[in-house]
């Protein structure tokens, strides 16, 4: 018998300090264990789901009572349920493109660092001091946010549904998570975080391509590498003649990408308010806190107690520099 089909499963895998369950996991099954064999491929997880035979997707996927077979398989289904949400939010994910680092913490208070505005560097001559960067704590805690749903169903109810198609429901909530997480980070640059106040928005009675001009010289010295638009500025964006040559017609009927202004990536924020384009340097410009993992409330998925069981995320966002972000707000 492999080892890994010896390992004792139960909900205290899930409360330990630090670490998620995949990790407890990992640390009694390491992966390293498999290299060279047919198992080098899973993950403490998945090998977990192979002793089990469950299959969680495909046409022949298994339904969800097939977690529940016994106790140690009813173990396996809230860490099921974490990777279906992370899938989702994955697909969805916007925030990777706007921070330039990403900080987990194990508790529910974050405070931020400040940094000077990095200066053009001049020469120092010899016997005077050089110039210093002050990095010190915030004033202010980060306001963290929780996003997530609640699975409101029975057991009964879902127990003859085949996990692929659960799945795609899980994946969806996980979609609607991301889209809160990109929202809050438009909103720390708007609004500010607390610490630093939110963006000046420069004005324009419409938006043309010299605005994306403006920008870039308004970051200067931050590079102009993304912007941040919701659907009517996108709409414009589209439109303006500086992007509807032909090589730019070809590229976006074939693959859905546009020619970007100057270089940047543009990230679709439907929930952006109409009148509005937001420019950063995603390498300096906001810093994105994450209280733990996915957390579900695992007792309640263990136990078949579906009727009201969370799923959730704890995340923040905190501007870095300043002058990593400017905005328009045009005519709408």
């Amino acid at each position: 018998m492999a080892f890994f089909e010896n390992i004792n499963l139960e909900k205290g895998m899930y409360n330990v300090a630090g670490k998620s369950f995949s990790e407890v996991l990992e640390g009694l099954d390491s992966t390293k264990n498999y290299e060279g064999t047919e198992l080098s491929s899973l993950d403490a997880f998945e090998r977990q789901l192979k002793r089990y035979g469950i299959k969680v997707g495909g046409k022949t996927s298994d339904r969800v009572e097939k977690f529940f077979a016994s106790a140690g398989s009813a173990t396996l289904f809230p860490e099921y349920v974490s990777r279906a949400v992370a899938s989702g939010m994955d697909a969805s994910d916007k925030t990777s493109d706007v921070v330039a680092t990403v900080t987990k913490i194990d508790s529910l208070d974050y405070r931020p660092i400040t940094a000077g505005s990095p200066e053009a560097l001049e020469a120092t001559n010899e016997g005077e001091a050089m110039p210093s960067t002050t990095i010190k704590a915030a004033a202010n805690l980060i306001n963290l946010k929780k996003h997530g749903r609640v699975l409101e169903s029975s057991y009964e109810a879902l127990r003859f549904q085949r996990l692929d198609l659960f799945t795609v429901a899980l994946r969806q909530i996980g979609a609607m998570i991301a889209a809160a997480q990109i929202k809050d980070a438009v909103s720390a640059l708007e609004d500010g975080d607390g610490n630093v106040s939110g963006i000046d928005f420069l004005t324009a009675e419409d938006l043309a391509y010299a605005d994306f001009v403006t920008l870039w010289g308004e970051l200067a010295p931050y590079k102009l590498n993304t912007v941040l638009a919701g659907t009517d500025a996108l709409q414009k964006i589209m439109q303006l003649p500086e992007f509807k040559d032909s090589m730019a017609g070809q590229n976006f009927h074939g693959t859905g990408s546009m020619i970007t202004p100057l270089g940047a990536k543009l990230i679709h924020v439907p929930s952006m308010d109409a009148g509005r384009i937001i420019g950063i340097d995603k390498n300096a410009a906001l810093e994105m806190v994450q209280a733990g993992e996915i957390m579900t409330e695992a007792d309640k998925l263990i136990d078949r107690q579906l009727e009201r069981a969370a799923i959730s995320v704890i995340s923040g966002f905190s501007r870095i520099y300043p002058g990593a972000a400017a905005g328009i707000s045009y005519a709408d």
